[in-house]
């Protein structure tokens, strides 16, 4: 939405495919909500406008209860734009500033902090730092409701250097203190997470989410030992582990999907198993780029669904994805070696979980341990570029940039490359090659694919 006038009018009518886009702040109440917030609408004149949650939190308002706006999708644009920014805000999310400081993310970035700083605030209102506060104010707040664990515990697992700050950060983003948060969600769902002995979330999600096409990508794909899909079709449930920076994780994601009584979005329910719960913030954004949940399925959809050979397939399946990937390096090697020789080196190479988990019992090798067993192997120069870092795959990676490199690689054909740019690199809008795509499929080609791989009109 290009003015505020447009925005107050989505505030209006409770628009939720505008949820996480933009949140609006209420000066008489010092409330911020999302725009489908079900409250009352306030008067427009005490209504102010802003890009982030973060940007809300640093004027003073703080989250309204009843639509929990920390909660909402992402914004879609950061998996669009590929400039500084954009980039910034993924490793930002994949929690490299609780884990770096802000001179290790202008570091990935190649900028300098000042410009980092300077350009996030120009525009979203907030610095690196406000944005990795509010993204550990919502960790702390998913520790408080859903998990047994001490409020000391809990401050540092969600990547607060101290008590105090912790303390002081929940009380102004939420208005209570961290007890009172706690008590505030049901004592028998805590129970029951410590039963299960997993974090349960509710992946949010913007708009329809056609969830059978993702799960039968990651059927078919399915690595054994890293990673299985269980049920029949409509209530599966894909499971897999996770290489994490404090340690390690066992995902599981139910393909039903949950619905408000608005319509307007929904979630998928997940369960975590984490080794170090400080790992939370970043497994949650990996899954998100795993099932594409932060994608703007009404601007996909309107602008495919223009195209005379795609209306008929957006039609029938609205909100249809492109997934990405819980490990951008693993999604590379396998890219290059199927998923045969992949469950080989699972075997071959792959850490064996501490406490394996029915049938998942190892995860992905790492490119090092790759590079260093089978330096002439498949994945032997891949493994290796990854290793030292003449390939990033990381959140913040330039997506020109890594693909320069992975041409540069003996063995790697253009159609693996153009895998590894979607799926791991998140990119949009890819054409596969030989592909001849009409330019009004730009910029969601990576879409426009899907669709007609779900028609079976290309492979």
């Amino acid at each position: 939405m290009e003015d505020d006038d447009s925005r107050y009018e989505a505030v209006r009518s409770r628009d939720g495919r505008f949820d996480g886009a933009f949140f609006f702040g209420v000066t008489t109440t010092g409330v911020y909500c999302r725009p489908s917030c079900p409250a009352r609408t306030p008067l427009r004149r005490n209504v102010r406008f802003f890009p982030t949650a973060a940007a809300a939190q640093g004027s003073g308002f703080r989250a309204c209860r009843r639509c929990r706006p920390d909660a909402v999708p992402g914004s879609a644009q950061w998996d669009v734009r590929a400039d500084v920014v954009g980039r910034a805000v993924r490793l930002i999310g994949d929690g490299v500033v609780d884990r770096e400081g802000v001179t290790g993310l202008a570091a990935r970035l190649g900028y300098s902090a000042r410009q980092v700083q300077r350009q996030l605030t120009a525009e979203l209102g907030a610095g690196p730092v406000a944005l990795a506060r509010a993204q550990r104010a919502h960790t702390a707040r998913v520790l408080l409701q859903t998990t047994g664990m001490p409020v000391t515990e809990v401050a540092f697992a969600a990547g607060f250097a101290s008590v105090r700050q912790f303390n002081d950060t929940v009380r102004a983003v939420y208005a209570d203190t961290p007890s009172a948060l706690r008590a505030a969600a049901p004592a028998r769902d805590r129970a029951a997470a410590a039963a299960a002995g997993a974090i349960p979330l509710r992946l949010a999600h913007r708009g329809p989410y056609r969830a059978g096409p993702v799960f039968d990508l990651l059927a078919r794909e399915a690595v054994a030992g890293v990673e299985e899909v269980s049920g029949p079709p409509g209530r599966r449930v894909y499971r897999r582990t996770l290489r994490l920076p404090y340690g390690t994780g066992v995902a599981a994601v139910d393909e039903r999907t949950g619905a408000p009584r608005s319509g307007s979005g929904g979630w998928l329910d997940a369960r975590l198993r984490l080794t170090d719960p400080r790992d939370l913030t970043t497994a949650v954004r990996r899954l998100r780029r795993l099932f594409d949940l932060d994608a703007d399925p009404y601007a996909v959809d309107e602008r495919l669904g223009a195209d005379p050979r795609l209306a008929p397939l957006v039609a029938a399946r609205p909100g249809l994805r492109s997934p990405g990937a819980a490990d951008p390096e693993e999604l590379a090697v396998r890219a290059v070696t199927g998923r045969r020789e992949a469950e080989r080196l699972v075997r071959a190479y792959g850490k064996r979980l501490d406490a394996p988990c029915g049938g998942l019992t190892h995860l992905f090798p790492e490119p090092a341990a790759l590079a260093g067993a089978e330096p002439d192997g498949p994945a032997g120069p891949l493994a290796a570029a990854l290793a030292d870092g003449a390939v990033r795959l990381d959140p913040g990676a330039d997506r020109d940039e890594a693909c320069r490199a992975l041409r540069a690689l003996p063995g790697l054909d253009p159609a693996v490359i153009a895998t590894v740019r979607t799926r791991a690199l998140g990119d949009p809008d890819v054409a596969p090659p030989g592909l001849d795509t009409p330019g009004t499929w730009r910029p969601w080609r990576s879409y426009a694919l899907n669709h007609l791989r779900a028609a079976g009109e290309s492979e």
